[in-house]
Formats: structure tokens, sequence, C-alpha cells
């Protein structure tokens, strides 16, 4: 016979025992899921490939993102200066805020343009 260990109780403002979600799942066994008509596609592969557009467009204009990034006072006119400047979303300006600067390079440009290529061959089929 298999044992698992207890789980932590932890005390709420109102008293309740709170069971933490695992150990839920644990005892009473997954949910079954039914499986979907269609398989709908992988959202993160499409996030990645909005994440490296942005990247890409970053890179090509690379002394002017550079110039906002070095004159923005703060990280939310970091972002809204990249999105007008690129016409780039949220998440993009996110992204490139958070990329070393070294990364700026034609190399790293190269790199990440093969391989939204190959995300946008695979998304694709």
């Amino acid at each position: 016979m298999t044992t698992y260990a207890q789980p932590t109780i932890r005390r709420s403002t109102r008293h309740r025992h709170v069971v933490p979600a695992l150990w839920r799942q644990v005892v009473r066994g997954a949910p079954k899921m039914a499986e979907p008509a269609h398989a709908e596609p992988d959202r993160s592969a499409f996030t990645q490939l909005e994440i490296y557009d942005g990247i890409l467009a970053a890179v090509d204009h690379r002394a002017e993102v550079l110039d906002v990034i070095a004159t923005s006072p703060d990280r939310e006119s970091s972002i809204r200066s990249l999105r007008e400047l690129l016409e780039i979303t949220n998440l993009q300006a996110t992204a490139i805020l958070d990329l070393p600067l070294d990364r700026f390079t034609a190399e790293s440009r190269d790199r990440i343009a093969h391989r939204a290529t190959e995300l946008r061959a695979a998304l694709t089929h």
C-alpha cells in the first residue's frame, strides 16, 4: 500500500481547514477531461513568435530603441515609447526591455529570425 505525506492544513481567517489543490488531486485523482474534437494550437508558440517579431523589429531599429531605453525615466514610459516607436504590443515591449543589451547584435538577430521562421513553419502545418 502506497502512502502519501499528509497535507499541510492551514487555517484561513474564518478558521476553515484549507487543503492544497495538489493534495486534492492526489487523493481524488486528476479530473478526466474530454478530448476536444480538434486540437487547439499551442498558444505558447504563438506568444513566442509574437515576442520574436518584436525583438526583430527592435534589433532592426537598435539605435532608436537604445536611445528610448536610455532616455526614459522609468519602465512604464519606456514601454509606452517603444510601443509607439515600433508599433508593437505591450508583451513585445516588455520582452525587449527584459532583453540584455548585448543581444542587440546582427548575430542574435540571425538566430532569432531563424527560430521565428522555424516556428512559423511549424504553426502553418
